[in-house]
């Protein structure tokens, strides 16, 4: 069915070009001979010479199908390409993200300093001097693997626990050796459980998680929000070795992903980077960025300001893509293929539903979307490179007096 209709288009370009030719050949005949001779030394010119044009012509395209000269697969969109080819980015954050639970506003690390003060209800306690009811320890230290040293209580396991946590796990130590202990635990040095916040927001720098702020979305509501807009935001969170993004936006659309954070977590936020190529016969020509999530052929046309009314060819929009081999064998209705495939895609906006394939046809990252001129553009170019020889031609038979 495809190759019909591949041989349909051929047929039809070759009678637009045939009606090209005929026009010409009729607005020769109202030249007189002199003339006429003129305008064939001129027109062998611009055969040899080629008229300028903003890109390949529908015949050239063809040209390069499988079928005949070169290695693209030539594919006219309808509802069922649209459906096969309607593939997007996929960004989540993965299981371990999104089950990580909660922590405690102030949880101590490694290397954070504490300092204890320690009270006996007795004249002479185990750590308190003599006439001394309390024993003050400025400067204790979270070891590498987490764990402070504490007389007559031995080593504790500091790191993960809040103060109010250490206070009551020594003072169970303690209550078996002096009556009644009363033991206060407080950060001394250190920035305790902190994530760090770059890119795109209002504020980058270092962040304590605290308990207004112990999930991604209040972390980035402390830093200022995001600065740019938030259609085309990516966030990335970075935790050891693990890395995971997702659009700003599904942040608020599925409460699921607003994970919890913990200590050492990087965020990013930065702007989407896909973009297509706009050539041919439109507004702009240009390298375009996303301005959403997804994009329609129809979307990325109108964000090059349209097509040109004078030039471009409805019938001859294009789409260029690396396509997966997972994606083409559907396309193409087969199952050998292996690798990317060269894919053209072709957009004809003035069959009955052409806008509405156009508004449904995905554009994905590096696609290059080319208009093609109008056979119309060509004759106009063919008669304004001989009008312009004409009138040379005019002037030197006056002066001859002809």
């Amino acid at each position: 069915m495809q190759k019909i209709k591949m041989v349909r288009d051929n047929l039809r370009l070759e009678a637009e070009q045939e009606q090209v030719e005929e026009t010409v050949a009729v607005i020769f005949k109202s030249f007189s001979l002199a003339r006429v001779s003129a305008v064939l030394a001129v027109a062998g010119i611009l055969s040899s010479c080629g008229l300028p044009q903003v890109g390949p012509s529908k015949r050239e395209i063809f040209s390069g199908s499988v079928q005949q000269d070169g290695d693209a697969f030539i594919v006219s969109v309808n509802d069922r390409v649209t459906r096969a080819t309607a593939v997007t980015p996929a960004l989540g954050f993965s299981e371990e993200f999104i089950n990580a639970g909660v922590i405690g506003s102030d949880t101590i690390r490694p290397g954070d300093v504490l300092g204890l003060t320690i009270w006996e209800n007795v004249d002479d306690g185990l750590l308190a001097g003599e006439a001394q009811n309390s024993t003050i320890l400025e400067e204790v230290q979270v070891d590498g693997a987490g764990f402070i040293f504490v007389p007559y209580a031995g080593r504790i396991r500091a790191a993960g626990n809040t103060p109010d946590a250490i206070r009551r796990i020594i003072t169970a130590k303690l209550e078996d050796q002096t009556p009644d202990p009363q033991v206060q635990v407080r950060r001394v040095a250190g920035d305790g459980s902190t994530v760090s916040l770059i890119g795109s927001v209002g504020g980058q720098g270092v962040y304590a998680i605290e308990r207004p702020t112990r999930t991604l979305s209040t972390m980035l509501a402390r830093a200022g929000g995001v600065t740019i807009e938030p259609e085309i935001a990516q966030i990335t969170v970075i935790r050891g070795t693990m890395r995971s993004r997702i659009w700003f936006q599904d942040l608020y659309d599925h409460p699921e992903l607003d994970i919890a954070l913990r200590g050492g977590d990087r965020i990013l936020v930065e702007e989407d980077t896909r973009a297509f190529t706009a050539l041919g016969a439109t507004g702009g020509q240009a390298r375009v960025p996303f301005e959403s999530q997804t994009l329609s052929a129809l979307e990325a046309i109108a964000q090059v300001g349209g097509l040109q009314s004078a030039t471009a060819d409805p019938t001859g929009i294009f789409v260029f893509r690396n396509e997966p081999a997972e994606v083409a064998n559907v396309v193409l209705g087969r199952d050998d293929l292996i690798g990317a495939q060269r894919l053209v895609y072709i957009l004809d906006l003035t069959q009955p539903n052409g806008m509405f394939q156009a508004r449904d046809f995905v554009i994905r990252d590096a696609d290059t979307i080319y208009v093609t001129e109008a056979p119309y553009t060509q004759f106009t170019k063919i008669i304004s490179a001989l009008t312009g020889p004409l009138g040379s031609v005019n002037t030197l038979s006056s002066l001859a007096g002809n």
